[in-house]
């Protein structure tokens, strides 16, 4: 019912921005993207970015793809391996990251994860509009947090046949007072102050790892995805840690879940070469203790030398990832 008020509400407001042309993306050639005008919050105007790219062949199948933290799209590689194999590929920038993030706006500001379900039920709505039936979900990191509570809340009336996480932030990856003690008393402080920034670490390891013109192999604008992590914000906090609460006591997802994660992780501030053979932003272990009680139907692989993003891994574990995600398709009958 919130669903359908929303994409009624939505439409009254938007209908414009709804029907709008697409147009070239900065990512070039066959990638498109249309921005969207969402209802007002705290803060102001809001938008969401809505990429594609479109099978090689017509098609009825396709996946949405809701990036991390400190993320945006730009995996056009991702993108073009689910092209060849008949899948047309979509993916939200959400509000105030990346695309979406307006020059008033603090970058990647949330006081409640659901915030965030309007932007994929828009994405969804459209998506089923250009005549695509069967639908997958995928998330990454707090993208995977925010898809595996958004199936869990429309879990009666799911708009998606199956949940794709990659490395999905399932929990905090602190030390036990941090985690215990630490982040319930920020938690509580953001109910009454929301935009109290926390720095985080100075450590660029992580980044490092995946640019091209330091360790890495890929291309992306640092504006977008910065180097180093911004300040947190109270209200984020809070919002991450009713959101992973929730995660903690189990979900009850109805459709065939997959949850990829590093067969390992990896800590230190300062770069070192084994930060591009594990994830060196989560606790694996985390992730495979809360990943299994998703739902009913839940796969677990573990990618030998992953990191954090397995997709921009390197070869052998970018391979073992798309193997893992398509025999799943295949056994799953999603293919």
């Amino acid at each position: 019912m919130k669903r359908i008020l929303f994409l009624l509400i939505f439409t009254l407001l938007a209908s414009g921005s709804l029907h709008a042309q697409y147009s070239m993306d900065v990512l070039g050639g066959r990638f498109e993207m249309r921005t969207l005008d969402m209802p007002d919050d705290y803060d102001g105007k809001v938008i969401t970015t809505l990429i594609r790219r479109e099978a090689n062949k017509p098609s009825d199948k396709a996946i949405l793809y809701i990036h991390g933290y400190n993320d945006y799209f730009f995996q056009s590689s991702l993108a073009k391996t689910f092209n060849d194999s008949c899948f047309n590929f979509y993916a939200v920038d959400l509000r105030k990251y990346g695309r979406s993030l307006l020059a008033s706006q603090t970058p990647f500001q949330v006081h409640d994860l659901k915030e965030y379900f309007a932007d994929i039920d828009t994405a969804l709505h459209i998506m089923k509009e250009e005549g695509n039936k069967e639908i997958i979900l995928m998330g990454h990191s707090t993208g995977g947090l925010i898809s595996a509570l958004y199936c869990e809340e429309y879990r009666n009336d799911l708009p998606v046949k199956g949940l794709i996480l990659n490395s999905p932030f399932l929990d905090m990856n602190l030390n036990k007072f941090q985690e215990k003690i630490l982040i319930p008393i920020v938690s509580f402080t953001g109910i009454f102050t929301k935009n109290m920034k926390i720095k985080q670490g100075k450590s660029t390891a992580y980044g490092e790892s995946l640019l091209a013109d330091k360790h890495g192999e890929w291309i992306y604008d640092t504006n977008k995805k910065f180097l180093q992590s911004r300040p947190l914000t109270t209200g984020w906090i809070r919002a991450i840690h009713r959101g992973q609460k929730k995660i903690h006591r189990g979900l009850d997802i109805p459709c065939p879940i997959l949850v990829l994660f590093s067969d390992h992780s990896v800590y230190g501030d300062k770069w070192t070469p084994e930060h591009q053979n594990g994830d060196a932003v989560l606790d694996v272990k985390d992730i495979k203790k809360y990943g299994i009680n998703l739902g009913k139907s839940v796969t677990e692989v573990a990618i030998k030398d992953g990191m954090h993003d397995l997709i921009l891994s390197k070869k052998s574990a970018r391979e073992a990832t798309y193997n893992a995600i398509f025999q799943w398709l295949d056994k799953t009958g999603l293919d």
